[in-house]
This record gives C-alpha cells, structure tokens and sequence, in this order.
C-alpha cells in the first residue's frame, strides 16, 4: 500500500498549495505510510529551476517529471506549463500505478482529476480528488471567457472524475455543498479545511518583532495582506481604505508577497499618491511567525464571484500568528462564518470602503478588543486548523477506504471530526 500525492509544486517550492501538500506528505509519511509526491523540476518564482529528477526528504519520495519551464510570464507558457505536466503525469501514473494504491491529486494543474481518473481506469488505482478550488467555475469567476461549448465539457468531465472517485476531499462546507449539487453522492465527499503549523508559526509581540522594528512600524498601527496577490482577489477596497486614512499618520499598511497583482498594486498606490503604503517580499519559512506577526491585523480577500470554489488559505496562517482577521468579500461566505463562529474578526462587502475604514479605526482604538480577537483567532487554530488535526483527519478517511470495510460507501468525514 502507497499513497502519491499529485501536484504541479512540492518542497522545497513555498507556493501555496505546495506547503498544503508538501505538509500533508510528510504528516502522512511520520505516521508510517509509504508516500510518493510527483511534481515538475520548477518552483513557481523560478520557472527556470531544475530540481534533480527524484529525491528524498521528510520520508517522502518525491518523483520530479519533465515539464516545460514558461512559468508565469504568458499565457500561452502557463498553458504550455500545464499541457506538459498533464502529459508526463499520465504517463508516469500508467507506468508506475497500482491496483491499491491511494491517489491523493490535488488541483494544479486544473482538472487534474481528469487524467487521474483515465489512468485508473487502466491501473485501478484508488482515487482520492483533493479540491483546493474548482475549474473551470474559477476561470468564469476571474472573467476569463470561456465558449459555452467548451465550458459544459470541462464541467462534465470533472464531475465524471468525482462521481467515479472513491473520495472527494473538499477544503470547505460551501465547495462540499456546490460538488453535492453537480450530482456527486454526498458520502463521496469529506470535508477538511486548510490548515497551519502551530508550532512553527507562533505569535510575536510588537516589542521582540524584529521585522517589524527593522521595517519601520515601531509606532504604527499596522494593516497587512500577506500570500498570494492573484487575480480572485480584490486590492481596490484596500487601497481606497488607505487612501481615506492617509490623515491617520500612525495607521501604516503593507502587502508582503508577490502575484499576478503586484505590479497593479505598486502602480495604483503611486498614482494614488499613498504614502502609508509598503510592499515587501515573501519571507523565508524560518522568519513566518515574524512576518506574519508584523500587522496588528490581517485583510483577507476572495471576489465573491469565487466563493464556494475556493477558500483563502492564508487565513490560517494569520489564525496561527494569533493575528484577527478582517474578511473583503461575500460576507456570507467560508472564512466570515469561521470568523463569526470564533470571534475573531469581520467581514465587509468588496467595495465597502468606508466599512473598511471604520473597522481599522475601531481595531486602532480598543486594544482590548483585537487582544480578544487575536486570542481567540490562535485558540482556533489549535483546536481547529493545526496540521496534526488534519493529518488526523485525512488518516480516517484513507483508512477507510483501504479497511476491508470500506468495500461500501465511505462515511464521509466532517471538519470537525
């Protein structure tokens, strides 16, 4: 019995979904299973990479197969990125499959799920989709405009890649809800949120923050986005909210990360003439309970165009820096109900800039109440949304599914179990 968890990015790349799945490897790989992680030889900021073909690090072997190395610049190089993955990664799942082992494929490349299900057709391998987001829902969400034609297809064969699946893990109750309404049996679907390292990130108080000190926000009520600056979510209502308390000389703002909306965020902030605006890079891991810890709070954002196909996983992390969040979309939506249940931030409409401004002000002016939301929101994290919880998690639901047992339908597991 192995597991192999597929996904365009591992370790040591610090993408996103690559610390979600390099981390649940690994959690899997100390808890005695055998696992495999078949990725490409790039890192997402540096396509040019050439990791060795196989390697061996936290127990896991990892399989690095050949793709091309475009990166990000264009499109037509992310599709040509893509097109290459899905090729080499049917091709190794035909060759090296077997009737029995656990397929784990998470989304990056999209629909990966597709080429999974074609090649266990062929190897009866057993397969479990994990659903970080959802294509091509997400592409319509962005505006990229897809022929009707096409998109129903796309649609069709990715819900024929979860029916057939023996698990679909997805990363909140409101996918869960959306896969159960594409006529996926509600038993096939287990519910398991995002997550973070409670003992590697860990709050840092103002005074020993050595970032915050060495950047200049000794004396500053600090507004952060932290992660991924990608084209789901929304920087306007941010920046008009700067704009508006630029007169507040000790409210200072900064984005640390990159994305595809970097580059508009620097531009729009000169134009707009924002001078309590700081951007900074993404931080090595060893410096995260730090960087993390720099804001008083944290802006989290999702259009709601793309709620309920996929979740900001980087509230998680802020929950572990013991930093409130203050949510920038459908108020309705995953992280605002976990805000709202926890006591541990807000939420406010994309565009309600004034609503934003006002919560920075409330924040600024009861120390008291965002120590309440800070305490609760690493509170959460420790009996919600730590690794080992979710490791936990995900070794119920495998367990099942090789359990002599499991031979009927799999009871599906609840983020809470």
């Amino acid at each position: 019995m192995k597991v192999v968890v597929l996904n365009r990015y591992f370790h040591p790349d610090e993408s996103a979904t690559s610390r979600m799945v390099s981390s649940l490897a690994f959690g899997l790989a100390g808890r005695g299973w055998e696992v495999h992680a078949v990725s490409s030889r790039q890192l997402l900021g540096a396509p040019e990479a050439a990791l060795p073909p196989r390697d061996e690090f936290g127990g896991v072997t990892i399989h690095r197969i050949w793709t091309s190395r475009f990166g990000r610049r264009s499109i037509i190089g992310r599709v040509l990125d893509y097109s290459t993955y899905y090729v080499s990664a049917l091709g190794w799942m035909l060759r090296h499959a077997r009737r029995s082992d656990l397929l784990i494929v998470a989304t990056d490349p999209p629909l990966l799920s597709v080429l999974a299900w074609f090649a266990a057709m062929f190897t009866g391998a057993i397969r479990v989709n994990w659903l970080h987001d959802l294509y091509p829902e997400v592409a319509a969400g962005m505006g990229i405009a897809i022929p009707r034609a096409g998109y129903r297809v796309l649609q069709w064969l990715r819900d024929r890649s979860l029916r057939s699946a023996a698990m679909n893990v997805a990363i909140g109750e409101r996918m869960a809800s959306y896969v159960e309404s594409r006529r996926v049996r509600r038993e096939l679907i287990s519910v398991i949120h995002n997550w973070s390292h409670g003992d590697q990130i860990r709050p840092v108080a103002p005074v020993d923050n050595a970032l915050r000190q060495q950047w200049g926000f000794c004396d500053k009520f600090v507004v952060g986005y932290s992660g991924n600056m990608g084209r789901g979510h929304d920087f306007s209502t941010i920046l008009k909210a700067a704009q508006l308390l630029q007169g507040e000389k000790d409210v200072a703002f900064v984005f640390i990360g990159a994305g595809q909306q970097l580059a508009s965020i620097e531009k729009q902030a000169k134009e707009m003439g924002l001078s309590n605006i700081a951007l900074r890079p993404y931080q090595a891991p060893d410096r995260l309970s730090e960087s993390l810890s720099v804001p008083d709070f944290h802006i989290v954002s999702l259009k709601p165009s793309l709620e309920a196909f996929m979740v900001p996983c980087k509230f998680y992390g802020v929950a572990a820096a013991g930093r409130p969040a203050i949510y920038i979309g459908d108020t309705t939506g995953e992280i605002p109900a976990i805000l709202k249940a926890e006591d541990c931030g807000h939420a406010v409409p994309m565009g309600d800039v004034e609503g934003l401004a006002e919560c920075i002000l409330s924040l600024k002016g009861s120390p008291q109440h965002a120590a309440r939301w800070a305490g609760n929101a690493r509170n959460a994290l420790e009996r919600r949304f730590d690794c080992r919880l979710a490791v936990d998690r995900w070794v119920a639901v495998l367990g099942r599914l090789v359990a002599p047992k499991s031979l009927g339908f799999p009871q599906p597991v609840k983020a809470e179990e």
